[in-house]
């Protein structure tokens, strides 16, 4: 039975799946909001709020690797742990905002943008 299984997986294997979360999650990182369709916007909350919890519960090495064991780039994983992790020091979750957009028009996909608030 299908009771409380939650995985969003767009029509994609694991591995596929996984890069694509991490280019998402990279991206949205480092230019702070990007425009994609409802569905992986909707997936990606799930992806880029945890690795917000743990950049701004602790500048450490500890978080900071277990950051690099999802993010690719350096520059990203700086920009998450020394500017985006402390301006959310207070705030209890809840990091992303998810904007519909109008549907893209070669293939009428609901598009959305996901941003940071």
């Amino acid at each position: 039975m299908r009771h409380n299984k939650k995985k969003i997986t767009l029509g994609r294997e694991k591995k596929p799946r996984e890069a694509m979360f991490r280019n998402l999650a990279q991206s949205l990182v480092l230019h702070g909001n990007i425009r994609t369709t409802q569905a992986k916007a909707k997936a990606l909350r799930s992806v880029i709020e945890p690795l917000i919890t743990i950049a701004k519960k602790a500048n450490g090495l500890i978080a900071r690797r277990q950051i690099q064991a999802f993010l690719y780039t350096d520059e990203a994983i700086n920009k998450l742990v020394k500017e985006i992790g402390p301006k959310y020091k207070d705030r209890q979750g809840g990091y992303t905002r998810v904007i519909k957009l109008p549907p893209r028009k070669n293939d009428g996909a609901l598009m959305a943008r996901i941003e940071l608030v």
